[in-house]
């Protein structure tokens, strides 16, 4: 159900990961905004988490996107994406090899991760625990051929150790849109065209999630919280020890640093710095 919008037809890249709502949630649609907008189409499974901020990323840049479902194309699961999925199916691509009204049989979501590796150039693992889908995915990409991506986590983070297996055994590690274009030889759609092979181009491929950098200089008590809490997720009670400073202090200054997307609130009140 649906189409892919533009002319031609787009380089695709998978992007897996975790469905919990962690702090890579908000990085990876960062990112997929700014691979769309270099002319990349995303292709994911519709799932909560990673899955669902890679489609919402893409189709905020205005690109393309492509929802494999492991249920029949009219069933809708989890039920908590029917609004992005009746999303996707205007302004993106709804696919599934099941017969319609198969329901969700966990079977038959590794069965469509094959699909999922299958339509795309390369693979991007946000997020993935040593015994995950996303790891038996990219690795079947990786048998076909397809290059992969992996971003890394924390160390003390269960759903990072997957991607860092992944760079130990040769993945590219992934740190901004610049690495992705890079390796796939891409360069950045102009307004209106379709992407192209980097090869011979005389453009530099710019990265749009550098060109997005603030450009206001923080202020100094923002700034020392954001060095205090480093890149690894602390709670306020670890931030006051670390700082000194009085609880109700430190919350204002979260705020303040939540508004301008510096920093993001995850469950049980911590806090993860995004840039």
């Amino acid at each position: 159900r649906g189409d892919l919008p533009g002319q031609g037809r787009p380089p695709v890249i998978a992007v897996l990961g975790t469905s919990m709502n962690s702090g890579k949630t908000t990085t990876a649609a960062a990112l997929i905004h700014g691979l769309a907008r270099a002319g990349l189409a995303i292709v994911s499974g519709l799932a909560l988490g990673i899955d669902a901020a890679a489609h919402r990323g893409a189709l905020d840049a205005a690109g393309g996107t492509i929802a494999v479902v492991g249920t029949g194309i009219d069933v809708v699961y989890p039920a908590a994406n029917r609004a992005l999925t009746a999303r996707i199916r205007t302004q993106g691509l709804v696919l599934s090899e099941l017969p319609l009204g198969t329901p969700a049989v966990a079977f038959n979501f590794p069965r469509r991760n094959r699909l999922i590796a299958g339509l795309a150039r390369g693979v991007l693992v946000v997020e993935a625990a040593l015994r995950s889908g996303s790891l038996i995915t990219a690795r079947l990409a990786a048998e076909q051929g397809r290059e992969v991506f992996a971003i890394p986590g924390s160390i003390h983070s269960p759903v990072a150790k997957g991607c860092h297996r992944l760079i130990r055994e040769g993945a590219k590690l992934v740190e901004s849109v610049q690495d992705i274009l890079e390796e796939l030889r891409i360069a950045p759609a102009v307004a209106g065209s379709t992407p192209h092979d980097a090869a011979g181009s005389t453009t530099a491929a710019s990265d749009p999630a550098r060109e997005s950098s603030p450009t206001k200089p923080r202020a100094p008590a923002q700034q020392a919280l954001l060095d205090a809490l480093g890149h690894d997720p602390a709670s306020l009670d670890t931030l006051a020890e670390r700082t000194g400073r009085p609880a109700g202090e430190l919350s204002a200054l979260l705020l303040e640093l939540e508004l301008t997307q510096d920093v993001e609130r995850l469950p049980g009140d911590r806090y993860q710095r995004l840039r």
